[in-house]
């Protein structure tokens, strides 16, 4: 029997073990997807099956740049609850995946969870991940992973606790001005760099709000257009990094403390723990702003 993409998923999705794994398991039982997943928790990854539908918004952040500051990357780690998250054994997992992350090419998580987590050993990424799961009893997920490669100017992060990371590439500047940025994109999560980057379907669907709630005002069409407009700018000041505050000086923008440094924004990438993840979490992007504005 074929074994087609559509089925490695939905083995994956029942079982939460890694793309290879899962179709190394329906190639030996020639696509059986039941016998797939009993063969699978008789290898050791019956918890790991138990327990990959639940939902993981809990979890870690976890950074790893190269010497040199050319090249770095993060990862999210999920796991269930805030107390698993603090566990060594969890930790330490994450910590050598962010490592393993750094030395890789992988490009995102199915890739990475196929490689081994440590030089030398047979067991992929994914298949530590389901032995830690049976013997931590929560489900574990490897998330997101970004990377940043052969970067023209300097590579800052900065982690805000274990589930605030961001990492930013900086051409001109220096040390401090780059922990500062990260510092700030932390805190403001920003949608990105610029205003040009900003999509066309996005400012057209702000512009559609705030014209309908100008409407309501009653006035005359010419007045409607100019307040859309201000608003407009004002949405583009307050989603985009430069257009932003600086949060250590709100009288200085971002783009202005830039440009009084000689320096630019080439990238940034900000992940939050559990994001879009339907679970009532904390508003850490405040904790964070409070910690800046302290610094």
């Amino acid at each position: 029997m074929a074994i087609t993409a559509a089925l490695v998923k939905e083995l994956r999705e029942r079982t939460g073990a890694g793309m290879m794994e899962c179709k190394r398991a329906l190639v030996e039982s020639d696509g059986d997807l039941d016998a797939a997943i009993e063969a699978m928790r008789k290898s050791g990854q019956a918890k790991a099956a138990k327990k990959a539908g639940r939902i993981a918004a809990d979890g870690v952040v976890v950074i790893a740049v190269a010497g040199g500051a050319k090249a770095g990357v993060m990862v999210e780690v999920n796991c269930e609850t805030d107390f698993v998250a603090k566990d060594k054994g969890f930790t330490d997992f994450a910590e050598k995946v962010a490592a393993h992350a750094l030395a890789s090419d992988a490009e995102d998580v199915e890739t990475l969870e196929a490689e081994p987590l440590e030089e030398g050993e047979d067991a992929s990424i994914a298949q530590a991940r389901a032995d830690l799961v049976a013997k931590i009893g929560e489900n574990i997920q490897l998330r997101r992973l970004v990377r940043f490669d052969n970067l023209k100017g300097e590579l800052y992060s900065y982690r805000h606790g274990v589930r605030i990371g961001v990492l930013v590439a900086l051409e001109g500047g220096n040390p401090t001005l780059g922990k500062d940025i990260a510092m700030h994109i932390a805190a403001t999560n920003p949608l990105c760099v610029s205003a040009d980057q900003v999509s066309t379907a996005t400012l057209e669907k702000e512009q559609e709000i705030f014209r309908a709630q100008a409407l309501e005002s009653s006035k005359p069409e010419q007045i409607v257009e100019k307040i859309v407009a201000g608003r407009v700018r004002k949405y583009l000041e307050e989603v985009t990094l430069l257009g932003q505050a600086f949060v250590k000086d709100p009288d200085l923008t971002v783009d202005k403390l830039l440009a009084q440094a000689g320096a630019k924004v080439v990238r940034f990438a900000r992940i939050e723990v559990g994001e879009g993840i339907e679970k009532k979490q904390e508003n850490f992007a405040d904790e964070v702003m409070a910690q800046v504005r302290s610094d």
